[in-house]
């Protein structure tokens, strides 16, 4: 098997139950659980400041010991194994507990298969990142399609068997034949390149780093709220999945045209529109509350996380070295995919409980800054450039 389609496989298997985890798992908790929006709230945001300790401490520390493929299986294999722990589980204290033990392992895929596919890139084994990940966005919008019609057939207590079966069949292929260099073990000079806090004086490293977080956190009340405001805003249960999806359609979109269209533009550049994309996505959703304009909204999730995600990532191959990607994609994931999301979630909520759309309009508190960030961090691309 080449290295793309295996790439392309991985982030396909992954991204499939993240279709089921991300825009359902909350109103599964609350739906089949008996969780108040506030419970379920508290869980999420206490499992994603565990996702940001597995990310920041755990995977770069283990990544520094295993091989991407040792870090790729023993992290799906956890998660299998704490899911099944949710099938008895029904009261409040136990699905916080296994939710903490869930967000270590499930979570970690992301910035291992992510730093698996920089290591490709770097050793000129993976030509086209965009053209791997774009199969992670058909995952996740083939989960999306099948489980909205299961959902409505037969209620929100088929969305957990849903995410086992991925499971299983993300940790099946996980045994599939890797590229070689991945099944190497880091040596003596890879884990002695320094720790985490030198990322910091890689050149704007920081200021990226600030950019990106802020627009991941962003997304907190989407992720979180997007299935119940749909059904505030009387969306028909059986298209709520083909809406949520419509925005992985532009993300997907995106990442095919992403290495042709947009390679010549500069980090900053890409930073700045993404912000500006997202900015606008959450100010429609507030002012027209209504099906079709959340619908149209959604086709901006290629500029808020797509090309946000692809301009980082194209700032680590350009700027970090392959020792250093483990620990670069552990910060970015638990400061900006986790930490940052998980204290939004918590004022998303808050916001929610008040008027389900201020939960949506209070993210711009993030993209604007973001935004003027990445639109200084281009003056200074530009001015070196002098």
């Amino acid at each position: 098997m080449n290295t793309h389609r295996w790439m392309s496989m991985r982030f396909f298997s992954f991204f499939m139950t993240w279709g089921i985890f991300l825009p359902y798992w909350t109103g599964w908790m609350i739906h089949t659980k008996g969780l108040t929006v506030s419970q379920a709230s508290l869980i999420m945001s206490l499992g994603l400041v565990a996702r940001g300790v597995s990310t920041l401490f755990a995977f770069p520390n283990l990544s520094g010991k295993f091989s991407s493929k040792a870090l790729l299986n023993g992290a799906g294999i956890g998660t299998l194994i704490a899911i099944l722990f949710y099938i008895p589980t029904a009261s409040f204290t136990g699905l916080l507990i296994i939710t903490l033990v869930f967000h270590f392992f499930y979570p970690a895929l992301m910035p291992a298969l992510d730093s698996a596919a920089g290591i490709l890139v770097q050793n000129n084994q993976l030509t086209h990142y965009g053209k791997s990940r774009q199969w992670g966005s058909i995952g996740f919008i083939l989960a999306g399609m099948i489980l909205s019609v299961f959902t409505g057939m037969l209620g929100d207590k088929v969305i957990l068997w849903a995410f086992l079966l991925g499971t299983v069949v993300s940790v099946c292929l996980g045994f599939m034949r890797a590229p070689a260099i991945l099944s190497l073990k880091p040596t003596k000079e890879h884990t002695q390149k320094g720790s985490i806090f030198k990322l910091f004086h890689i050149k704007y490293f920081g200021l990226v780093l600030v950019i990106v977080i802020l627009m991941q956190a962003a997304h907190a009340s989407y992720y979180n709220y997007g299935y119940l405001y749909l059904q505030e805003i009387h969306a028909p249960k059986y298209l709520i999945g083909a809406i949520i999806n419509i925005a992985v359609i532009a993300e997907i979109i995106f990442f095919f045209i992403a290495d042709r269209k947009f390679q010549k533009f500069s980090v900053g550049s890409l930073l700045a529109l993404a912000a500006a994309g997202s900015s606008l996505r959450w100010i429609l959703v507030f002012a027209f509350p209504n099906v079709i304009v959340f619908s149209f909204a959604q086709t901006l999730h290629a500029c808020s996380f797509a090309m946000g995600h692809y301009a980082f990532m194209k700032y680590l191959i350009k700027n970090i070295s392959p020792a250093q990607i483990p620990k670069a994609q552990g910060i970015y994931s638990a400061l900006a995919l986790s930490w940052s999301t998980a204290l939004f979630t918590v004022f998303g909520g808050y916001l929610y409980e008040i008027e389900p759309r201020y939960a949506f309009i209070g993210m711009i508190v993030c993209t604007i800054p973001a935004m003027l960030l990445a639109l200084a961090y281009r003056k200074l691309e530009l001015r070196e450039k002098k």
